[in-house]
């Protein structure tokens, strides 16, 4: 099988949020403490998603009606998305996307966007440098259930684009992007610009390392002419 589709991570992939994502896990820490839930739950070194994972573990597990699990995960993506569009309004877009989202469309590859940001977010950064219709699918943390690590975050995409996973290459900065990758049996790509090193993104199981974005259409050229880019 051939490459026929591209799915980006957004931040430190595509574009640099200006975000202190320390000062939103405080904030949603401080809040679901007053909810109730316990503080051994919570840190300050996982996402804000991984967090309401915990807490509607807890919840369940002492028999919070779903009223409250939905209350307590609304008000603190609310509170995320806050943070995230003022951040949006001085997002910085990386070297070298602009050209390399032409070349991948020149080259007649599918297109598209895997983020764990808001749509609000999205759209905002996407439209500030004009790159909005350079995607065919953009699938945000509003349009599923389960984000990334999740298979269902990178499914959705996978499925409106129409392509197999085996057909897909997923270029992203983080661990999370590789295991996304992974867990379906698509391309890991791992761009070190972000939140992970290059040991970090190979142990998570990265198959390739770029250390640029103007690197990704060369490397799908070369796979695609070898016909061959599994490591298995």
């Amino acid at each position: 099988m051939q490459i026929k589709a591209v799915i980006f991570d957004l931040d430190g992939t595509v574009a640099r949020f200006n975000l202190d994502y320390k000062k939103v896990r405080r904030l949603v820490i401080d809040y679901l403490t007053k909810k109730g839930v316990p503080t051994t739950l919570l840190s300050l070194d996982e996402s804000v998603f991984e967090m309401l994972r915990k807490a509607e573990t807890w919840a369940t597990s002492v028999g919070k009606p779903s009223e409250f699990i939905e209350e307590i995960q609304g008000e603190a993506l609310a509170t995320t998305e806050q943070y995230e569009l003022e951040a949006a309004s001085t997002t910085v877009l990386l070297p070298g996307v602009a050209e390399t989202l032409s070349a991948l469309k020149a080259m007649g590859m599918k297109i598209g966007l895997c983020t764990i940001n808001s749509e609000k977010s999205v759209h905002r950064i996407l439209d500030r440098f004009n790159i909005t219709n350079s995607f065919d699918v953009l699938i945000t943390r509003n349009q599923v259930k389960h984000v990334k690590p999740n298979p269902e975050h990178l499914d959705a995409a996978l499925k409106i684009l129409d392509v197999s996973p085996k057909e897909a290459m997923v270029v992203g900065d983080s661990r999370v992007d590789m295991q996304s990758a992974k867990t379906l049996a698509a391309l890991a790509v791992g761009l070190p610009t972000g939140v992970s090193t290059i040991p970090q993104l190979m142990d998570a199981g990265a198959d390739y390392i770029v250390t640029s974005m103007l690197d990704v259409p060369v490397l799908i050229r070369k796979l695609n002419k070898d016909k061959c880019y599994s490591k298995a």
